[in-house]
């Protein structure tokens, strides 16, 4: 089972959990208002490869980690970010603002791309690169038009 990482499947259902209670407590959802379909696409497919390749290992495009240290960091820097982040959806869970908005983006697009790097997945890598600049700009521009409507 060398394909399949334990660790990351815990940090994505750590992730994944602020936002099925949102879902759960706002039924009507997130108000997509910047609408650009390629970015959407985009973020969408670095979204589902981050997911995928977080926890499925591919021979070939996957080296593991390359030391020990390495392995360490890996553990305590995600967990770090995604505290930060289960933080950060708490504290702000009401307040639509800039902050939650780049936090809530960062933060897992620091993940995704933190965790790539060090245990040298390429498809996650590759993922992470498609998917932070779309997911963050996503929220740049859906948080800059709600405080103008507000």
């Amino acid at each position: 089972m060398n394909w399949i990482n334990p660790y990351g499947l815990l940090f994505m259902s750590v992730l994944l959990i602020p936002n099925i209670v949102f879902a759960a407590k706002c039924p009507q959802g997130f108000e997509n208002t910047w609408e650009n379909k390629t970015v959407e696409r985009l973020e969408q497919i670095g979204r589902f490869g981050c997911f995928g390749f977080m926890v499925i290992h591919i021979p070939g495009t996957w080296f593991g980690f390359p030391s020990d240290e390495a392995f360490a960091i890996y553990l305590m820097a995600d967990a770090a970010l995604v505290a930060c982040y289960c933080l950060i959806w708490i504290l702000c869970f009401r307040k639509n603002s800039l902050f939650r908005a780049l936090a809530l983006s960062i933060l897992p697009s620091l993940v995704f791309l933190l965790s790539g790097i060090l245990s040298r997945s390429l498809l996650l890598v590759l993922s992470s690169l498609i998917f932070a600049p779309c997911h963050i700009l996503l929220s740049y521009k859906n948080a800059i038009l709600a405080e103008k409507r507000e």
